[in-house]
């Protein structure tokens, strides 16, 4: 016979759109993963306790709490994975880590700077494992790039261009909502930290930004007439690295056509690469070598040699999807549990990705470039 699986309650905070998805992923991850730690889909948390119910009877879960903080107290959940609006992941960070409880947060780690400060702070004071959901980062294509910029398939890297765009308020007479209101709803606060985070992951820390934000729809129809929207629809910033290389960053909520514009290019001095996320099984990569007249992009199809694929398909350019990178968060949450070893990418990732919007939104309104402060 062979070893005994551990269990582990997981407590699920939300059960909207992420909360579904986190849902799913930790009912599949064993799975496919076959991993040590077998998640047990213990209690959901909601905006009200009929909601939490509802996703109770929805996605498998044993209990419905009342509320988020009779969740975190509850001894049979021994892990809490928060998927609730942004101003609430901080409160909740903090009553879970002074349980002594792992946390999983979607992001981004707080609405603010001081959020993020506050949340590392109080992981580090815990030494509880904790993670932040940069899923698009996970797609075996983007494991792959990181695989060849640290094996030099282009030489040394000069420039990297990144962008996280979408359509949903392309629409000017799209009505008044939650996402026109409030900084950390903004672009910057709900696009950019995906796109940052990949610029981080794929070329290092950012030294300085000079950057431009904007609210293209100034005003949106609501209920009683137009409603003024205080927050922004786009952003660009021109980057420095810190390893020489400079670059460019836009992040858009009204890119009319993009539908999931997560994509990067990156040049460097023996070749270049290029990915696009609504083609999310595909790198391009081009080689500056041989003849001339036989140089080109050469499009390479993920499969079973690609970083996390062939837990999820035998078949080479089959594919994996949007769900499967929440698989892969979910086996790496488990692993930093089991192992007690930090998993990247941590709240004080997250902490960095805060930082170089914080000094974004410092550029824009002083219209000179900044340093981008140390931890």
């Amino acid at each position: 016979m062979g070893a005994l699986l551990a269990e582990i309650g997981i407590g699920l905070i939300g059960g909207g759109y992420m909360g579904k998805a986190h849902a799913v992923a930790m009912s599949a991850v064993g799975a496919v993963f076959d991993t040590a730690l077998r998640p047990r889909l213990e209690m959901i948390a909601a905006s009200s306790p009929e909601s939490a119910d509802r996703y109770r009877q929805a996605f498998g879960f044993a209990r419905a709490a009342e509320d988020w903080q009779a969740l975190v107290a509850d001894p049979v959940v021994e892990a809490v994975v928060i998927a609730s609006p942004q101003e609430t992941h901080r409160a909740i960070a903090e009553a879970a880590f002074a349980a002594g409880k792992p946390v999983f947060c979607e992001k981004p780690l707080g609405a603010s700077l001081e959020d993020a400060q506050a949340m590392v702070a109080a992981a580090d004071a815990s030494g509880q494992p904790n993670m932040i959901g940069f899923n698009y980062v996970r797609t075996p294509a983007t494991q792959f790039v990181r695989q060849l910029l640290a094996g030099d398939a282009i030489g040394e890297v000069t420039w990297f261009r990144g962008e996280h765009t979408e359509d949903f308020l392309a629409d000017p007479d799209i009505p008044a909502n939650w996402r026109t209101t409030g900084r950390a709803n903004g672009t910057m606060g709900d696009l950019s930290p995906h796109m940052i985070n990949c610029a981080l992951a794929l070329m290092g820390p950012v030294d300085s930004v000079s950057a431009q934000i904007e609210t293209v729809h100034k005003m949106r129809p609501g209920p009683n007439g137009p409603v003024p929207v205080d927050n922004d629809d786009q952003g660009q910033m021109m980057v420095r690295f810190k390893n020489g290389a400079s670059g460019h960053l836009y992040f858009s909520r009204i890119a009319t056509g993009r539908k999931m514009g997560y994509a990067y290019e990156i040049h460097g001095t023996k070749g270049a690469i290029r990915f696009d996320q609504e083609d999310q099984n595909a790198v391009w990569l081009y080689r500056a070598e041989g003849p001339d007249a036989t140089r080109g992009f050469s499009k390479i199809l993920t499969g079973p040699s690609h970083p996390d694929y062939l837990p999820f398909c035998q078949g080479p350019g089959h594919g994996t999807g949007y769900q499967d990178q929440i698989i892969i968060e979910a086996r790496d949450f488990l692993q930093a549990i089991a192992t007690g070893k930090p998993v990247w990418p941590t709240f004080r990732d997250g902490l960095t990705v805060s930082r170089v919007i914080d000094t974004a939104f410092a550029s824009a309104e002083s219209g000179r470039w900044h340093s981008v402060s140390k931890d």
